[in-house]
């Protein structure tokens, strides 16, 4: 989120791998992306037709940090010989959809916490706790 804390080459690097991780995971969850899309308007749960919402803003959102990234980037398309425009209509929405999108994250780890500690307690607490029950016996 703040690129000036670490190098600002690897937040650009990162953000480009990251285009390839978001082009996966709309992959793997493509059917259920079109499942739900098919029900949004009729019998849906209101919490799963909020989470599907609240993917939508953050697709959305996701594409415009990445889009406006590259229009700002100063080093890895340099480096590939691209000079992309360096204005300030790119660098505001580069910004405002990046403090928006840790927005969106929050609302969404929050919709989904009880599943969250649950996925956590099942694969991280469980096992370390049978781990020390079976070297306390």
């Amino acid at each position: 989120m703040v690129p000036r804390f670490g190098s600002l080459a690897v937040h650009e690097w990162l953000t480009l791998g990251m285009i390839l991780v978001l082009i996966v995971h709309l992959l793997l969850h493509w059917d259920w992306i079109v499942a739900v899309t098919k029900r949004l308007f009729s019998n849906l749960p209101g919490k799963q037709r909020l989470n599907y919402i609240l993917n939508f803003l953050f697709l959305i959102d996701m594409v415009v940090i990445m889009l406006s990234g590259i229009m700002i980037s100063r080093e890895a398309l340099p480096l590939m010989g691209i000079n992309p425009s360096m204005n300030f209509f790119w660098r505001r929405a580069h910004d405002i959809s990046a403090n928006l999108g840790i927005l969106i994250l929050g609302l969404h780890v929050g919709l989904h916490w009880q599943w969250i500690v649950g996925t956590f307690r099942t694969y991280v607490t469980r096992p370390i706790a049978r781990v020390f029950n079976k070297s306390a016996a």
